[in-house]
């Protein structure tokens, strides 16, 4: 059973997977179940997206806003209890055998004052739980990259230099946020606006980024410093 499940999940995933031959047959039917009930749920969420793959799979007590405007690759996983606020200006595009995480949230408009601008997700993107990813600047995440639960980007920076006028009324500035092909975001680290991850890099668990990292640098601290190249 377990070799005939992942060439299920190859198939699905285009790619080799092997499960883990120490499960029990109880425990993969118990998550075959499971997967069973998100593709249902899964069938029925996605015709109300601008465009999607052949396979979706959605978890209980998921809420998705402003579908319309999502443009999403086969093998979409959004796990149990996400947010997702999809409505911005250009739209949210999302690669191949994206995940996300239980719990996390994406919100690209906080306010229909200014909507927010854009997000795109290459392929074979994950991103664990707990997440929250603010889409008010453009937000690209290249394909391959992993985030470790309670990862948080904030793509947008309050302007504050009037001291006689309130902050929420000096407006933002939106410069974006752009992550490069193949990385890895620790576990609660934070991401600001502004900031331009390069390929192939690593960022530690609670980092707060608040500067470019450029190609292959591993980076940790508040604020995050290089700390290696790989």
């Amino acid at each position: 059973m377990v070799k005939l499940v992942s060439k299920l999940i190859s198939k699905i995933k285009h790619r080799e997977y092997t499960v883990d031959e120490s499960i029990t047959s109880s425990d993969l039917l118990g998550i075959l179940f499971t997967r069973m009930a998100m593709l249902i749920r899964g069938f029925f969420c996605r015709m109300g997206f601008k465009r999607s793959g052949r396979m979706t799979f959605i978890g209980s007590k998921v809420k998705i806003r402003s579908k319309k405007h999502i443009t999403c690759g086969s093998g979409l996983t959004i796990e149990d209890g996400c947010f997702i606020n999809a409505l911005c200006k250009n739209g949210v595009t999302i690669g191949k055998n994206f995940s996300l995480g239980r719990s996390s949230m994406i919100e690209c408009t906080g306010v229909i004052r200014e909507l927010g601008d854009s997000l795109e997700i290459g392929d074979d993107v994950g991103i664990a739980a707990n997440a929250f990813i603010s889409v008010r600047g453009k937000v690209k995440i290249g394909s391959s990259t992993i985030f470790g639960p309670g990862v948080k980007l904030f793509s947008e920076n309050h302007i504050f230099t009037d001291r006689e006028t309130p902050i929420y009324l000096q407006g933002a500035s939106r410069q974006g946020i752009e992550i490069g092909e193949d990385c890895w975001i620790g576990a609660n680290a934070v991401v600001l606006d502004g900031v331009k991850i390069g390929k192939g890099c690593v960022v530690a668990a609670g980092a707060v980024v608040n500067k470019n990292v450029p190609d292959y640098a591993v980076v940790g601290g508040v604020p995050a410093k290089i700390i290696s190249t790989r």
